[in-house]
């Protein structure tokens, strides 16, 4: 990916993009050269879906944006019910400490991909991964615990 993108940060997201297509379209009945080629084939896409949106989109347009005074989003994000606080401290318990920090710091603090990697001395592919996780098994465990 990094020889095709020419930026690690950049590479190491496609990386993951193509990681979290893989876990969630496993065929274990695949043999080995039909899943080789369906990796290759992810991978492909995942690049040209790279470069297309890079070619309509001019890369100076958030700097642009920031410059005339955009400060982002400006929408509080709604208050939550004692119910609904409960439910999320349990499940924030019952995950290991690396997914609740994960979740604690995107969705509670709402901090970026970066600045949770930052934060938990990770990069921002492994924070996007740990993420995935977490947020799969938050959701497994709320079917279990409140169905």
């Amino acid at each position: 990916m990094y020889r095709s993108v020419g930026n690690r940060q950049e590479a190491e997201d496609l990386t993951s993009q193509v990681f979290l297509k893989v876990v969630s379209g496993m065929d274990e009945t695949r043999g080995a050269k039909t899943a080789k080629n369906w990796l290759i084939q992810l991978m492909r896409t995942a690049l040209a879906d790279y470069w297309r949106a890079r070619s309509r989109l001019p890369t100076s347009s958030i700097e642009a944006l920031l410059e005339n005074g955009w400060q982002g989003p400006a929408e509080e994000p709604p208050a939550m019910s004692d119910t609904t606080t409960r439910r999320v401290q349990l499940i924030l318990r019952a995950l290991p400490p690396r997914y609740r920090e994960v979740l604690t710091c995107r969705f509670l603090l709402h901090l970026s991909i970066h600045d949770t990697a930052l934060r938990m001395r990770l990069t921002e592919a492994n924070v996007k991964v740990v993420q995935f996780r977490a947020l799969k098994r938050a959701a497994d465990l709320a079917a279990t615990v409140f169905a």
